[in-house]
């Protein structure tokens, strides 16, 4: 077996004519920047690709494969050299059963079952061309779809305050909303770990996914997993979920939570941190809250311990939260070292002094080791590095 860096939540912002799928995302974010830049530039070995349903960007990975740039693996999954590409799509359901709205994943093994799937939703949205839209079908109807294509199916970051299954404060259970026994894994997203999620019992079957949900180039493999697998192919990835065959997720890496744009309660207002129980914010006097994930994972707390196999959270601080770290000094760290998974992991401190000044590259040790202090985030706002 092998292991291998994976980052399973990353957004297109346009179609190689320019055109936009994630409207919210960058316009350098097409399908061949990612694949080169997740590749060459962040040293990853499996990336998800969602908005892989845009008819544009599905010819876009037509002509890629029609020109020899990558293949289909007979296992699954799109080979671009040694980096596999997973086909995924992120929509919202909002049905009878769901006071949602609720997002959620859904990857495929081959680009026939992905145009098999877009073709379905189709009928199902508003706009086919463009990411995270509202699918007018039942989540249960969208699960069983993704089963009868050979998908995988997981609800995402579930924990923020908007448009996630427990964030609002509506589901208390994913009972009420999916078939538990048709859902592959949970994604944690930014303001969460594993220590909080196992405080859900409901969750302990599921594998947890931490994915970058990137809307830019720079933001890929802000958090990621390193996965167990004999190759990196849908098909081992499906095992890995379900710890089968030696297979299965070795570490997850995340923003510590506080780093989260949702961790903290805080006022809609101003983003003061205000208290649970306060009635208005001290500082404005507004009482609209925007409820963080830490006290929404505190109210549907049903145990303090997680399954035994369960493998390690390790909090991560990404290159560019880091104070003083920008543009020149990354590039210049990327042309000696080659790409960030070995900045962040490998490159011994005597290498990284002789690049960049010693203050940074002792705060990216302090990284390493989880010694930074940080300041918690909320609102929509990033916590920072104190230091």
């Amino acid at each position: 077996m092998n292991e291998f860096y994976a980052d399973l939540h990353i957004h297109i912002g346009r179609t190689q004519s320019g055109k936009p799928v994630k409207i919210t995302g960058s316009k350098t974010l097409t399908f061949t920047n990612i694949i080169e830049h997740a590749r060459h530039e962040k040293g990853l070995h499996m990336i998800g690709v969602i908005d892989s349903h845009s008819p544009e960007v599905i010819h876009e990975m037509e002509d890629l494969i029609s020109a020899g740039t990558m293949i289909e693996h007979l296992n699954g999954g799109l080979m671009f050299g040694d980096l596999t590409v997973i086909l995924g799509s992120e929509l919202e359901i909002y049905d009878e059963n769901c006071n949602g709205p609720i997002h959620v994943l859904c990857y495929f093994p081959t680009l026939l079952a992905m145009k098999a799937f877009s073709a379905w939703l189709a009928g199902c949205l508003k706009n086919i061309h463009l990411s995270s839209q509202r699918i007018y079908a039942t989540g249960l109807a969208l699960q069983k779809v993704v089963k009868e294509l050979g998908g995988l199916f997981i609800p995402a970051h579930v924990f923020t305050p908007f448009k996630s299954l427990y964030g609002k404060g509506v589901h208390r259970s994913l009972t009420e909303v999916f078939d538990p026994e048709l859902i592959d894994g949970i994604e944690l997203g930014l303001s969460s770990d594993t220590s909080m999620a196992d405080g859900l019992e409901e969750l302990h079957r599921y594998a947890f996914l931490t994915n970058s949900d990137a809307h830019s180039l720079a933001k890929i493999a802000r958090e990621y997993q390193v996965i167990r697998m004999e190759k990196p192919t849908f098909s081992d990835l499906q095992k890995a979920l379900k710890r089968e065959e030696g297979r299965g997720i070795v570490a997850n890496y995340g923003l510590d939570p506080l780093l989260g744009k949702y961790y903290k309660t805080v006022c809609a207002e101003c983003l003061n941190a205000v208290s649970p129980d306060s009635g208005q914010c001290q500082k404005c006097g507004k009482s609209k809250r925007v409820k963080g994930v830490a006290e929404r994972i505190c109210e549907l707390t049903t145990c303090e311990q997680g399954p035994s196999w369960r493998p390690p959270y390790i909090h991560q601080v990404p290159l560019d939260f880091i104070p003083g770290l920008g543009p020149k000094i990354l590039d210049k760290l990327l042309q000696h070292f080659g790409t960030e998974m070995a900045i962040l992991h490998e490159v011994p401190y005597e290498a990284l002094k002789e690049v960049i000044p010693a203050k940074i590259a002792d705060l990216i040790m302090k990284a390493r080791e989880g010694k930074l202090k940080l300041t918690g985030g909320g609102g929509g706002k990033y916590g920072k590095v104190a230091d």
